[in-house]
């Protein structure tokens, strides 16, 4: 019997997994970096090991410090989590051999599924090889790991090679394993996937379907149980098409099998030799806990010889820190709070006042909410996401809101080009124009508090000023011997934390939340702004600033002050929470300055590069 175990793994899927062990009278055992060194998973665990360095390749990515980690804290199983080294075989067999018990499939079904290019061949498909302009459009995938990494969509036959060579760097930092293979693209297909569970006495459960539609960068955004609008025939083909790959490399544990729904016809995709993301919606729909499954499993226990009857739906959305109105750029800094309404799942690595690093993945939470049906359920989340308290760094909780009341989405008839349509649309700034004021006016019942009470005759109106979406607002209130006004609303209560406003003949509140220069209202951030600006460092044109804080893991070949640039030419190559975000010229000219060399840390805004234009 399992009494202790390591989860090989951080963040939220290590918290989670923590969850269920300490519900079963598990200890717990975490590992962490030194970017984790606070973390939540480190703090929650009944002990924590340190994996020397930040970077994944020299922490999260080395078996051999796990598996030694382990034994010193007295585990005596290793859970993967997902990512990292959760589908490599190798590090399968260093936990068994070191007398340990891993909770996973045998690491030969790993070695069969987890290489994609392996997996296909299993399923009887052959990757593209020498591909021409009929092939188009293509995608290149990584053949180790997921969550998007080292996957690229080529519509040119001549932007191949850069997009092989950019996907084989990011899958190697990702997953250790640059591999990468080619395969035609599938245009607005539907992402859907089966969740399977084994046991080692012969039995596997296909627990029903799952749409993974709604992707950024082909990371999943939102996802459900199960997948809308499937024939009752399609849905039984995607069941067998799944246990078959299950049965054909003995599969034991959770597992899931991905495919592409286009036109009625499913394509497989690949099987992921772990627990996915989005395995809470299953959970709510089957009323199970699949990482309970999983130790049981471990422990030579059998499944039932049928799967519990499915009830309701379930939603989940994830939530990132990053900006999807600019390029999905990551965000960092402190996360002051997170809360969301009562009756909705969170998943989370992160609690008020953690810091969001620029090291790993930027998915804050996974929120989750159950219903009878897919309307009330949309309709639940939705809601308890607008409500939500996340006083921070920008969010994409705006975007999510918006996407599941979209009509393509609550209509159930949308597809992997979700976002390509209406990005643009789901990103329209839409701020509160009472919230500056509300702000302003919590900040001057403080102030009035410390100074002394209203003034009895008339005076000029106090000024604050606000960047709101990009956008400076001023806003103008008075003080009274009755307290304080503006113009075209009544205040109808004024505090430091929440503030009354009627306008119309209709009253809203606003809770305010500050911390420095940053300032909450609602679910509208502000930035308070100086009365009098500050003199700011000036660039010349054409400078080139980092969108985030990372590192330049390459510069263009041959690259070097006085070469003339391409305006769109790739220049160089940031990395930032595990994802590359290249850089290019703004415009046609000459590269003038490159002071980001190759190495280089850079925090957000630095000069990286000045192209002068022609």
């Amino acid at each position: 019997m399992i009494t202790s175990v390591l989860v090989a793994n951080r963040g939220e899927i290590a918290c989670r997994v923590f969850g269920t062990c300490r519900e079963s009278g598990i200890r717990t055992v975490a590992v962490h970096s030194d970017a984790d060194a606070n973390a939540l998973h480190a703090r929650v665990a009944n002990a924590a090991v340190r994996l020397p360095g930040a970077a994944p390749a020299d922490t999260y990515l080395r078996g051999d410090l796990i598996v030694k980690a382990a034994v010193a804290a007295g585990a005596d199983a290793v859970h993967p989590g997902y990512g990292f080294l959760s589908e490599n075989a190798d590090f399968a067999r260093a936990v068994r051999d070191a007398g340990l018990v891993w909770i996973g499939p045998p690491p030969e079904a790993i070695e069969a599924m987890a290489s994609k290019t392996r997996a296909k061949e299993l399923m009887g498909i052959a990757p593209l090889t020498d591909v021409t302009d009929a092939d188009l459009p293509v995608l290149v995938k990584a053949a180790a790991g997921g969550g998007g990494r080292g996957m690229r969509v080529v519509r040119r036959l001549a932007d191949l090679d850069a997009e092989l060579t950019a996907a084989r760097a990011e899958a190697a930092s990702a997953f250790g394993d640059g591999e990468v293979f080619v395969e035609p693209y599938v245009v607005d297909g539907r992402h859907v996937e089966v969740q399977i569970l084994a046991d080692t006495h012969g039995t596997v459960w296909a627990l029903g379907t799952r749409d993974c539609s709604l992707q950024r960068r082909h990371q999943k955004v939102i996802e459900e149980a199960p997948a809308p609008g499937l024939t009752p025939g399609l849905t039984a083909e995607l069941h067998d098409l799944a246990v078959r790959a299950a049965r054909a490399v003995d599969y034991v544990g959770a597992g899931t099998v991905e495919f592409l729904v286009a036109e009625g016809t499913a394509h497989f995709l690949e099987m992921n030799t772990r627990l996915q993301v989005e395995h809470p919606v299953t959970e709510a729909v089957f009323g199970i806990d699949l990482v309970a499954l999983q130790l049981r499993i471990a422990e030579g226990h059998a499944l039932d010889d049928d799967p519990p009857r499915a009830r309701g739906h379930a939603v989940e959305a994830r939530l990132y820190a990053e900006d999807p109105a600019n390029g999905w750029a990551p965000q960092t800094g402190r996360l002051h709070r997170l809360a969301v309404p009562d009756g909705i799942r969170l998943d989370t690595g992160y609690t008020g006042g953690d810091d969001i690093g620029v090291h790993y993945d930027p998915m804050l939470a996974k929120a989750v909410a159950h219903a009878p049906t897919r309307a009330e359920a949309v309709r639940r989340l939705a809601g308890a996401l607008e409500r939500a308290a996340i006083h921070g760094p920008v969010t994409n909780r705006d975007l999510l809101v918006r996407s599941l009341r979209h009509e393509e989405f609550t209509s159930g008839r949308m597809d992997t080009g979700f976002y390509d349509r209406h990005l643009a649309a789901l990103t329209e700034p839409a701020p509160d124009p009472l919230a500056p004021l509300a702000a302003a006016l919590a900040d001057a019942s403080t102030r009035a508090g410390r100074f002394g009470g209203w003034r009895n005759l008339p005076s000029q109106p106090q000024v604050k000023r606000y960047a709101m979406a990009g956008e400076e607002h001023e806003v103008r209130y008075g003080h009274t011997r009755t307290g304080l006004t503006a113009e075209g609303v009544r205040v109808v209560h004024a505090g430091p934390d929440r503030v009354v406003l009627e306008a119309d003949g209709v009253q809203r509140p606003f809770d305010i939340a500050r911390y420095g220069d940053h300032v909450h209202v609602n679910t509208t951030r502000l930035t308070a702004l100086p009365r009098f600006p500050d003199p700011t460092t000036q660039h010349v044109p054409g400078s080139l600033l980092a969108p985030m804080p990372g590192t330049v893991v390459r510069v263009a070949e041959g690259l070097t002050e006085g070469t003339t640039v391409q305006a769109g030419q790739p220049l160089l190559w940031l990395e930032a929470m595990k994802m590359e975000h290249r850089i290019t010229a703004p415009v046609t000219g000459r590269l003038t300055a490159l002071p980001a060399g190759l190495g280089r840390q850079v925090e957000m805004g630095a000069l990286l590069a000045v192209v002068e234009s022609d």
